[in-house]
């Protein structure tokens, strides 16, 4: 069946080009890729406006919300199913979409993420912790296996995810507003709903981040912030079990790798994440 990628985008000009060549060569490319646009300062429109099979869709800045602006992206394309990005994400070979449509045909499967792979300059913990979070197997679940997954149950990433237009409409589209973590969201009312998810290792994109301090504080107090206000959605499922293998396993590599440098930059990007989660939950 035919799809749509949509990709929202704030100043993604160095981004941009790139990304959509590698899906316009995909082996089953998309049928059309929508460009919903912040306002961006840079030449992001120009330079999608100039490719075929591509529309732009430009909304204020004091517009954007991560469901929102998502929904309003959706509505504008009538395809059966359709593959949310980020303009920072990049499929890493021809088959990535081709293989991830492939693991949305099961009947029951609502949604499936794809593999994100670091960036070959992503620091050596940012490396383990991908490696963590998307394993080299493919799974799919339903809802009778959140008590065993716990807070992995809800892992669909929009960095690089295929959905089913229906199964989105039947849950209502994503949360609207909300400050971060749509994706994670609508993969709870998925489950809850009684549709399954998919994690396809086979589909994989170059996703990763070198964040600072400051930046990880920024995004954890919203993620905090998310977890507390959305808890009942999750059951009793929380980070804190999960947060604390990803811990263990990339401190255990380090050591025995002797990467000591790297262990004390992990313990850093550790404590931002710890305090931004905390005050999160205490301000919101």
């Amino acid at each position: 069946m035919k799809y749509s990628v949509i990709i929202p985008t704030l100043n993604a000009e160095k981004e941009i080009p790139a990304l959509i060549k590698a899906l316009q060569t995909q082996s089953n490319p998309p049928a059309e890729i929508i460009i919903i646009d912040s306002q961006s300062e840079d030449s992001t429109v120009s330079i999608a406006e100039k490719h075929t099979n591509v529309r732009v869709i430009q909304i204020r800045r004091d517009q954007f919300d991560h469901g929102g602006t998502r929904n309003l992206a959706i509505q504008a394309c009538e395809n059966p199913l359709f593959v949310m990005m980020t303009q920072d994400a990049l499929p890493a070979d021809s088959t990535c979409m081709q293989r991830l449509l492939k693991a949305l045909e099961p009947e029951k499967v609502a949604a499936v993420t794809a593999r994100q792979i670091p960036r070959a300059d992503a620091w050596e913990y940012e490396k383990k912790i991908r490696a963590f979070r998307y394993p080299e197997k493919s799974r799919q679940w339903s809802p009778k296996d959140i008590p065993e997954l716990g807070i992995r149950s809800f892992l669909l990433s929009d960095v690089c995810a295929a959905y089913k237009r229906e199964a989105y409409q039947a849950v209502g589209g994503f949360e609207n507003p909300i400050k971060t973590n749509e994706d994670m969201l609508i993969a709870a009312d998925f489950l809850h709903a009684g549709y399954e998810l998919a994690y396809c290792a086979e589909a994989r994109v170059i996703h990763s981040h070198n964040h600072t301090f400051r930046q990880e504080y920024s995004r954890n107090k919203k993620i905090g912030w998310f977890l507390k206000t959305y808890s009942s959605r999750f059951g009793e499922q929380t980070e804190v079990k999960e947060g604390m293998n990803l811990v263990r396993q990339v401190q255990k590599s380090l050591l025995a790798e002797k990467k000591y440098s790297d262990l004390l930059r992990f313990y850093r990007n550790c404590a931002a994440k710890v305090l931004g989660s905390r005050v999160g939950r205490l301000t919101g």
